[in-house]
């Protein structure tokens, strides 16, 4: 039977300051309930990096009051009349869209595609964003989350809710553009940072089946966790003073997770073979970052990507359960949100923090 007497509510930044520890736990109205929708109890939520940029305004105003949070997992209490595949009671979770036009606002090619995140018509985010009825997306630093059925995806019952949460956006960010540019046997594949999302990259890569693959740092006092995650390479910038000579021309497919505009792209384009491509997934504040055209000659590629469609979430879950990937992750009470985005911001999770109510869903 569906709960109905439950209240959304979740710590909210008011202003740019909250990305200080400075959220303040409050209820909400969710957008306007539509027979599409479903409401989820949240269990477990992950921090993303794009948390902080938005509770700071980072990447532009932000709709302030804000409940950040698009890694959500739960369990479905109240399903509207025209969902289908969804039903009272099932896991799901919800990643950084929950909406996209689907052809409500004319032709929409990306749509009819199944690419949704490149939806040009209505691009809807979990939190931060408007739907189409005039209602405000909130996200899962909360007790609850509404949000169109469309968008809420089964979680396989052999992967626990706490290591699927950062899955929803972390995992298919880098799993998008792994899967897209043909990751598997024959590909010699790199990952530049290793964090919340190139952990990720190195879990799939190997997992899809990479001949090569290698993890690119600054430092190398992650080399150790790297090839446990995977890597069979593990390169130094910062310590290695050839590592661009060194290395140059080994690699089919370079992801990169990093959020600086400072990063060194020629030289990570030098480390592609010729008609390798490099993707860009970490968007720094200013968005900029500079890539020579010189060395793109012998056919190389720059391209960047964002998070990934439902079928594409649904299709990393099956290859996480079969393959029984493992993120990193530290569990922290869902109480504690200020203190876990302060320590998120000092780069102190190994690899991702997961906030959990304290009532599971």
């Amino acid at each position: 039977m569906a709960e109905t007497d439950y209240k959304f509510a979740g710590w909210l930044g008011l202003d740019k300051d909250s990305v200080d520890g400075k959220m303040v736990w409050k209820e909400f109205e969710p957008k306007p309930w539509e027979e599409t929708d479903v409401d989820i109890k949240i269990s477990h939520c992950g921090i993303c990096g794009s948390d902080l940029h938005t509770l700071r305004s980072g990447w532009g105003p932000t709709l302030y009051p804000c409940c950040v949070g698009h890694e959500i997992v739960g369990t479905v209490v109240r399903v509207g009349s025209e969902v289908k595949d969804i039903k009272l009671g099932d896991r799901v979770g919800v990643g950084a869209q929950s909406d996209s036009c689907q052809g409500r606002l004319g032709d929409c090619p990306d749509c009819a595609m199944g690419n949704e995140q490149f939806c040009s018509n209505k691009f809807v985010g979990t939190y931060n964003g408007v739907y189409l009825n005039g209602g405000k997306s909130y996200g899962g630093y909360a007790l609850y989350n509404r949000t169109p059925a469309h968008f809420a995806i089964k979680i396989p019952d052999n992967i626990p809710s706490a290591q699927a949460a950062p899955m929803m956006c972390g995992g298919v960010t880098v799993y998008s553009p792994l899967r897209y540019n043909g990751c598997g046997p024959g590909k010699r594949v790199a990952i530049v940072g290793i964090g919340g999302l190139g952990h990720f990259g190195l879990l799939f890569a190997k997992a899809m089946g990479a001949d090569k693959v290698a993890a690119i740092s600054r430092k190398s006092n992650k080399a150790e966790d790297a090839r446990k995650l995977g890597a069979d390479i593990f390169i130094a910038t910062d310590e290695e003073p050839d590592w661009a000579k060194k290395y140059a021309n080994s690699f089919d497919l370079i992801v990169s997770t990093i959020s600086s505009s400072k990063a060194p792209m020629a030289d990570y384009i030098g480390l592609l073979a010729p008609q390798g491509g490099l993707v860009q997934v970490g968007l720094p504040d200013d968005g900029k970052l500079d890539a020579p055209v010189g060395p793109l000659i012998r056919r190389k590629k720059v391209e960047s990507s964002i998070i990934g469609s439902p079928d594409e979430i649904r299709e990393m879950l099956k290859l996480a359960s079969e393959q029984k990937i493992k993120p990193w992750i530290e569990e922290r009470p869902m109480a504690d949100a200020n203190a876990a985005i302060i320590d998120m911001g000092a780069g102190k999770p190994r690899y991702r923090y997961v906030l959990v109510n304290e009532e599971k869903a």
